[in-house]
This record gives structure tokens, C-alpha cells and sequence, in this order.
């Protein structure tokens, strides 16, 4: 039975007056027995950061004076390659282009799409490389001032569940589902995914999360388009779009992997509570989310199965850096191996993802992080083993979430109807 509509919420959020609840909120109340009822609460706010390989940029960028070259045939952005067109843009001296947050650039494996897309959003200046198709070359450099379009696009973000993975084999696997070759036979897990607190794991028909909805990407708002590419019932996700004019660094950015860079983006979305089965589908709780464990070569291939529960329960949410244990390694493992960039002699916490790649990695204890382990069942024995990277970060995503829900209490968020 209908509640309310979206319309009466909305009034209370414009009046300041809704109730609104995140969804791990929910869940506690819901692990304490204090079930909440619809009557109560107005809406829940939900979200997501991790790597979303689908995401891409379009740009308008100005390159030279109008006339000074018909159309280009390629284009480097910090050498990272883009697309030109579709649109010829002839003698404009100007190219619309689109750029994939995992492209790496030209010059290394160690920058690409995603940390291309964070320098662009924080204001630095982008080195800009053309040529022409009568094969002129051409170099400038803008910023997003001098950017006119800066349009993200998330052809598919925040799925609803994640695979795991782990590596049976006795050789390491170069894989973009691990921050470094993962090693093997089964000496370590990785994973994806905030859990009950995922916006489609709330919504898991995308009822209220639907085309047309407003939510919050990188800090923007922004809309959902549809369902994303390879979403299905099972394993639903989202197309998103917002102006990266109007984004926070602090939610978006690159990240490497085993297999190069790759992109990592925040997701908050608000559901609206309409009805009492609309509230029971947020109820959900770590502890009933499985979590396939698979074969890193193939997502296909399903070992195993832990929970949200496993991976997060106890988990530290940062590192804690110990200086007085360094000793200056020649080569500092850390330095090389951390994802984001985060560590150069110091430890930038905001910069810092959360994955455990330094505590894992550091030979001298001198990054401390509770990173938790996982036990599951295969080939009738019992298997333990150490979370060694997280490719989620639960903390920005508990951020945005607070920010989305600061918005709506404010009321400068209004709920969109699908």
C-alpha cells in the first residue's frame, strides 16, 4: 500500500521536515531488532565508490585559432589518446573527442584515463597534442576553464553484486582485478563492492533507481540514463551522466592495477520510501549478500561463495603509516605499488583509496591495516585467505552518502520521479 508520493516528499525535503536514513542506518536498526516502519522515514540514501572500467569523457577542447588545421585525426591529452568526433568539427581549431577512463597513456603504464579525468576536474593545466588529417601537429594547453564540454558518462556503474577473485594457479596473473599480479596458488583475495550499502543492493529491481532519477556522481548531480551495458536481473547496473565541471576531486580518480589504470568513481543515489516494500528492500544486511568467489582468469568460473559480511566486518577503513619503522628501502615497494599515488614519503590520507596494498606490501611493517580475511568452501575443504587488495573504498562512499543526505535534509536535493 502507497505511503506516500513523491510529490509529498518532496514538499518535506523543500520544508526541511523528511526523514532520512542511510541505508546502513537501516541495516543497524534492522540487526537490533528496531525494524523501522514507512510511516517514519522519508528516504534512504545509498552509495558506492570503486573502479568502473565503463566510464568515459566527452570534450569540447580548443586547440588553435579557427582555420589553423581542417579537422584532426588524432589527439593526446597528457598522453592519454582520445577520439575525435563524431562530429568533423572543420577548420574550428577546436575538437569534440571522447576519452575512456581506462586509456593509458603513451608515455608509461602509470597514468591513464581515471587520473587524467581527477588533474582536469582539480583545475591543472592539460597538455593538448593534435594532428591534423593533412598531418600537421599542433600542441597547447587548457584547463577546464577553457574546456567548453566536460560530460562524464558511466556506460555501466555501481552493480548491484561483484565477483572476488582469487588465483588457484602456482603463476602470478596480470589482472585489472588486482592492484599488483596476483600471486598463487591461492595466497590472496580481492574484491568489490560496499554491500548494504550499494544503491542497487537497496533497489534491486531499480524500482525507484531508474531511468530519469537524480543522483549524485563524483559529487555532481547527475541522472541515471538506464540500465547499463551488461546489466541484467541478476546483476543489474546503471548508465549515469553528469558535468564534470560541477565534480569533487576528492570522489573520482585513476587507479592502478596489475594490468595497468583504470578509473575509479562515487555513486550516491536516494530512494524515495513510497511503500512498505520499497523500506523492506533496504533491510538488507551484509551478512545476507554473497559474494561469488571466481578464478581470476575468468569471472565465469565460480570457486566459491563468502559475504559482505566476511569482507567488511571489522575492517579498518584507512592505514595507519608508523615513519619511525621505514628504512628508506632503495626501492620503496610501497611507492610502486600504491594504486592512487597516495604515498611519497608521507602518506596523503584524502589521496588514499583504502585498498591495503601498502600494509600487504611493506616489508617493514611500517603501514599497519586490520584488512580482514575470508574463509570459504571449495572442493570439499576449507580455505582461508588474507584480503589483499580492496577495490572499493568504503569510506568515500560513506562520505558521499553523508553529503547526499546533508543535501536532502537541506533541502537543496529534490527527488526526481521515474
Amino acid at each position: 500500500m502507497k505511503i506516500r508520493t513523491i510529490e509529498e516528499i518532496n514538499n518535506k525535503i523543500k520544508d526541511g521536515e523528511a526523514t532520512v536514513l542511510t541505508a546502513e542506518e537501516v541495516s543497524k536498526l534492522v540487526r537490533e531488532g528496531n525494524k523501522p516502519k514507512a510511516e517514519d522515514v522519508d528516504v534512504i540514501t545509498t552509495g558506492t565508490c570503486g573502479i568502473m572500467s565503463g566510464t568515459a569523457a566527452i570534450f569540447h577542447v580548443p586547440v588553435a585559432e579557427p582555420g589553423a588545421f581542417k579537422k584532426a585525426k588524432s589527439v593526446l591529452l597528457n598522453g592519454v589518446p582520445g577520439f575525435p568526433g563524431p562530429c568533423p568539427n572543420e577548420w574550428l581549431g577546436s575538437v569534440d573527442m571522447i576519452v575512456y577512463g581506462t586509456s593509458h597513456s603513451i608515455h608509461g603504464n602509470r597514468y591513464g584515463g581515471g587520473f587524467l579525468f581527477k588533474d582536469i576536474v582539480s583545475g591543472k593545466d592539460i597538455e593538448v597534442e593534435v594532428e591534423s588529417t593533412n598531418g600537421e601537429k599542433i600542441k597547447s594547453t587548457v584547463n577546464i576553464e577553457d574546456i567548453g564540454t566536460a560530460q562524464m558518462i558511466g556506460t555501466r556503474l555501481a552493480f548491484k553484486n561483484y565477483n572476488s577473485f582469487v588465483n588457484p594457479t602456482d603463476k602470478p596473473v596480470s589482472s585489472i582485478f588486482n592492484a599488483i599480479d596476483l600471486e598463487g596458488p591461492f595466497k590472496g583475495f580481492t574484491f568489490s563492492g560496499c554491500g548494504e550499502l550499494n544503491p542497487l543492493q537497496n533497489d534491486p529491481i531499480m524500482k525507484t533507481i531508474c531511468a530519469g532519477s537524480k543522483v549524485l556522481l563524483n559529487g555532481a548531480e547527475g541522472y541515471v540514463i538506464g540500465r547499463g551495458t551488461r546489466s541484467s536481473d541478476e546483476k543489474p547496473n546503471m548508465m549515469i551522466t553528469a558535468d564534470m565541471k560541477d565534480m569533487d576531486t576528492h570522489y573520482l580518480g585513476g587507479f592502478k592495477t596489475g594490468a595497468g589504470p583504470e578509473v575509479f568513481d562515487s555513486v550516491a543515489a536516494a530512494i524515495p520510501v513510497l511503500d512498505d516494500e520499497i523500506l523492506k528492500e533496504t533491510f538488507i544486511q551484509n551478512k545476507d549478500i554473497k559474494l561469488p568467489v571466481t578464478d581470476i582468469r575468468g569471472r565465469h568460473n565460480v570457486l566459491g561463495f563468502t559475504d559482505y559480511d566476511d569482507v567488511w566486518g571489522g575492517a579498518d577503513e584507512r592505514p595507519v603509516y608508523h615513519p619511525e619503522r621505514c628504512l628508506n628501502c632503495d626501492v620503496c615497494i610501497v611507492r610502486e605499488r600504491c594504486p592512487t599515488g597516495a604515498y611519497s614519503d608521507t602518506l596523503n590520507t584524502r589521496r588514499c583509496f583504502g585498498c591495503g596494498m601498502c600494509a600487504y606490501s611493506c616489508p617493514n611493517a611500517a603501514f599497519t591495516m586490520e584488512s580482514g580475511s575470508v574463509q570459504f568452501e571449495i572442493k570439499d575443504r576449507s580455505i582461508e585467505l588474507p584480503i589483499v587488495c580492496r577495490q572499493s573504498d568504503i569510506k568515500r562512499a560513506r562520505e558521499l552518502v553523508a553529503e547526499l543526505t546533508k543535501r536532502i535534509e537541506n533541502g537543496e536535493f529534490i527527488l526526481n520521479e521515474c
